[in-house]
């Protein structure tokens, strides 16, 4: 018996390189494969489950759904344990965060996952959502342990990322230059307005 077949299925999960990590390198092959061949309309989790060895109930137990696994597989790159950046200054760390998934989201094949993904979710939070939610929570941390003011991490979800998600899912996809910072500003002086009274 191997110590793969040994392992918990927390420990396999955990360990980098391990048969968890392979299966998903194979879903997540296996989903961009079919898109490209079909289009994303066409793409099902049992035919997912086909190409990439594994069994349908494998995929709904991570996954979820086609929805889940469109929209991770189109960020997946996004790693949400990769280095934020740290520029010292919050203002600075949101701009390049921001442009970072910008670019990313703004690449053909990735809008169409992500546009694919939006059109099947039944109103659940994905891991994409989770992710980037953790990641401003993160900077914002960053920038209160540093001494700065610092909007709520949702607010910077609903008026620096939501804008350019919608610009990519709804809009021509292309985004304007200077977004993310304009975004960005608009928020440090939206939240610095005072509250009406």
């Amino acid at each position: 018996m191997t110590s793969v077949e040994t392992a918990s299925p927390v420990e396999t999960a955990k360990r980098p390189g391990g048969r968890s990590a392979q299966v998903q390198a194979q879903v997540r092959a296996a989903v961009e494969a079919l898109v490209a061949e079909h289009g994303c309309e066409q793409v099902t989790v049992p035919a997912v489950a086909e190409r990439a060895g594994v069994s349908a109930s494998s995929i709904y137990r991570r996954w979820g759904d086609m929805s889940g696994l469109l929209s991770e597989t189109a960020v997946q790159r996004l790693d949400p344990n990769r280095p934020l950046a740290d520029t010292g200054e919050l203002r600075r760390d949101l701009i390049a965060w921001a442009e970072e998934l910008a670019s990313h989201m703004a690449k053909p094949a990735i809008t169409s996952l992500l546009k694919a993904a939006a059109s099947l979710t039944g109103g659940e939070e994905t891991d994409c959502l989770r992710n980037r939610k953790a990641e401003a929570a993160t900077l914002v941390a960053r920038a209160v342990s540093r001494g700065e003011w610092a909007p709520e991490p949702q607010q910077i979800v609903d008026h620096v990322i939501a804008p350019i998600v919608l610009r990519l899912l709804f809009g021509a996809g292309k985004l304007e230059a200077k977004l993310a910072e304009r975004l960005v500003d608009e928020l440090g002086a939206l939240a610095a307005a005072p509250a009406a009274g």
